[in-house]
């Protein structure tokens, strides 16, 4: 579907200009003003702040560290201006006070963008008297308290107290204070909710009652899923053509909107609420989320919200995180063209540690802002990522932990040091993978005909795969093929047996028996003979003829100890698959390496995906960085420049926050190769504000980056 039928289908009664139009601000001769900000500052009021928080030290420090833009708490579940609707709670601190308004004009002096914050999920007990039919119900019929407050009730996001209270909220909001904008957090729901509108609304829309489950592979749950982002999309239409309405030039910006493909078609800005880590999440996990929306958005301006205080599951609000975390996932978001946007929760300050740390991040940016302000990313590998496998694959035993093949992959992207971006399985058209000489497919199970088609001209046209296990075995909606959707490209087919969970089976490394030679995929690994294989594969039939660098050594018994050893010590039966088309390449690996490499972190399996990965790019990458150290390499062109970043992920803490302490890592040596048509002028190290010698021949620029504590960025001015 393109563009213009995407809009077709999505405009609810009473059409208006579309969400994402170039065109709405231009009617105004107004240059839009959503890509002017770089550092966003967000402060998150509670009840009561206003008599007790001083809105001039905020001001005061939004000017220090140079934000461009605010988002300020307006109103929803409290209000922070002298609201005139019913129902609307006012908070009870506010009195004949107005800090929300306060705030907004105190940085429009400034010429800071302004939008407002409003948080619709929570109301209170005069509402629930007056509206029940407003309040959330679970599956029992019962309305629903707040799990958090339960002197709160918990709204429909779906039903009128969206779609007609919070849209007076809007209008007065807007029509007040014209801003540059609307923010909602958590206004897209809380789970199933089975009040009156939604049984009824989904009766019409699907003839089915709601699902009584929320298994995602349950046909009516799907349907709901599908009803849901409709409604979502519908009430995201009608709040901007609300504040549209008042001000053309306004957005409204929804928060984590359920699916990223109809994200990036109406956005003209949008932020990612992945405020910082938790659990086992690394830190590469915010360059991550930056990767998967720009996939659909482009190069359309992109906030990275970071929190100050911990994301734990205990919710420690206001608490403030190690000055290390802090910067290593703000340079994560940074190095993947996210702007800065640090949120605050409260505006009394408990504990001050966090301030220098986010002034002289900001400050930094803003003295370095020409170099940030991307263009386009120079990665010639992408890694396709797949929303539709996530909704429509699973429920085997081998299927179990399937977002394993992408972590695992991604990983050993980072590892390998290798520039890439990510590519939305929706969007595999010729435009959007034009940019792209490699794709890799970590078990890209559910692809439709078309897509398989799209990825069979894609290689025909000199682009190159990399995929692995059952990658196309299922079609859009999971349901099993016969054979690959991709088995012409692979050279194989399926035999309809998966092995597995596999104990003590191994690889065998080959040389080539008539060169005595060793395939450039086991570079590094000559003397291993063999190594660890993963834990379930796919048995395949090769229909072609293919070299064999790695074959199989099946399982054998791991105990007793004196019965370990292989039954069969060599068969011919290939591990990888690979194959040369012109200057195409196909690698296909029938086992899940990268899920198994994600579990395990086993070196072996890193080495082998990177050498698979450099052996199917065929070409020279846009940079080589050699050195000590774990670090995440970017590449991104500016309109006079060009930028290498270095994010030093090497600490003891990075697949477990928070880091204590930076470890600097030491001497970096960089191979970059230069745009056509252009000569480097001069070199800077943003970072640490030097100016290194380097070495020009042809296109490939040589130069040393003497050390990296956390963030390196290296800078070419460029003329043509």
């Amino acid at each position: 579907m393109d563009r213009r039928d995407f809009i077709k289908t999505s405009v609810v009664a009473g059409a208006y200009a579309v969400l994402g139009s170039p065109w709405a601000a231009a009617k105004e001769n107004q240059e839009p003003w959503f890509d002017r900000p770089m550092r966003w500052a967000q402060l998150v009021l509670v009840e009561n702040d206003p008599g007790r928080f001083d809105p001039d030290f905020w001001l005061d420090y939004f000017k220090r560290i140079h934000a461009d833009a605010a988002c300020l708490s307006a109103g929803g579940a409290v209000a922070y201006y002298p609201t005139k609707i019913p129902m609307h709670h006012r908070s009870a601190w506010l009195g004949g006070s107005d800090p929300f308004g306060y705030l907004v004009r105190g940085c429009r002096k400034m010429g800071m963008a302004v939008i407002a914050r409003t948080d619709p999920h929570a109301t209170w007990n005069n509402v629930y008297q007056a509206h029940p039919d407003w309040i959330a119900v679970d599956s029992k019929g019962q309305k629903r308290r707040h799990w958090s407050n339960p002197e709160l009730w918990v709204t429909c996001a779906l039903g009128p107290y969206n779609f007609e209270f919070m849209s007076q909220v809007h209008k007065e909001i807007m029509t007040l204070y014209q801003l540059d904008g609307i923010f909602s957090n958590r206004w897209a729901g809380h789970g199933l909710c089975y009040c009156e509108h939604c049984v009824r609304n989904f009766k019409s829309f699907s003839g089915m009652d709601l699902p009584r489950t929320s298994e995602r592979h349950d046909p009516v749950y799907r349907k709901y899923s599908q009803w849901r982002i409709e409604r979502l999309k519908e009430l995201w239409f009608l709040w901007d053509k609300t504040i549209r309405e008042v001000k053309s030039t306004s957005r409204y910006i929804p928060n984590g909107f359920p699916d990223n493909v109809v994200t990036g078609a109406l956005s003209d800005i949008f932020f990612t609420d992945h405020q910082a880590r938790s659990g086992v999440i690394p830190p590469w996990s915010n360059g991550k989320r930056a990767k998967e929306l720009r996939a659909t958005m482009g190069m359309k301006p992109l906030g990275g919200i970071f929190s100050i205080g911990l994301e734990e599951r205990y919710r420690w609000k206001d608490s403030v995180q190690s000055e290390p975390e802090i910067r290593i996932w703000v340079a994560e978001g940074t190095a993947n063209n996210m702007r800065p946007w640090f949120v605050k929760f409260s505006g009394t300050i408990y504990d001050k540690r966090w301030l220098k740390v986010v002034e002289r991040i900001y400050q930094w940016h803003y003295r370095v802002e020409p170099y940030l302000r991307n263009i386009a990313p120079l990665a010639r590998t992408a890694m396709v990522y797949s929303e539709q496998t996530e909704k429509n694959y699973g429920g085997e035993k081998w299927q179990q932990g399937s977002n394993g093949h992408e972590l695992g992959m991604y990983h050993a992207l980072v590892e390998a040091r290798v520039p890439f971006e990510m590519v939305n399985d929706r969007l595999l058209d010729a435009e959007h993978l034009k940019p792209f000489k490699l794709l890799i497919l970590p078990n890209i199970a559910a692809l439709s005909e078309t897509q398989c088609e799209q990825l069979r001209q894609y290689v025909k046209s000199g682009g190159s795969l990399v995929a692995t296990f059952e990658t196309s075995l299922y079609d859009q909606d999971g349901k099993k093929r016969q054979n690959f959707g991709l088995t012409d490209m692979f050279g194989l087919s399926y035999n309809d047996r998966i092995e597995g969970p596999m104990k003590n089976s191994y690889l065998r490394l080959n040389s080539n028996s008539k060169t005595g030679r060793f395939h450039p995929v086991l570079s590094g690994l000559e003397d291993a003979y063999r190594i660890i294989n993963g834990v379930w594969r796919l048995d395949v039939q090769p229909n072609l003829d293919f070299p064999s660098p790695v074959t199989l050594i099946p399982t054998y018994p791991d105990l007793p100890m004196e019965h370990v050893y292989p039954r069969k010590p060599e068969t011919d039966i290939r591990e990888v698959y690979l194959r040369e088309l012109g200057e195409s390449r196909v690698a296909y690996i029938p086992w899940d390496i990268d899920r198994t490499f994600w579990e395990i972190m086993n070196v072996d399996h890193g080495r082998l995906l990177k050498n698979i990965i450099n052996w199917a790019a065929n070409e020279e990458p846009p940079v080589k960085v050699t050195g000590p150290g774990i670090l995440d390499v970017t590449v991104w062109r500016q309109k006079q420049s060009m930028t290498v970043h270095l994010v030093n992920l090497t600490n003891a803490m990075m697949m477990k926050g928070p880091f204590r302490e930076f470890i600097r890592i030491g001497e970096q040596k960089l191979q970059i190769k230069t745009p056509r048509n252009t000569k480097v002028k001069k070199i800077h190290l943003l970072v640490s504000g030097t100016s290194p010698d380097y070495q020009t021949k042809n296109d490939i620029v040589s130069l040393t980056v003497p050390s990296i504590l956390d963030h390196e960025v290296v800078a070419m001015d460029l003329v043509t």
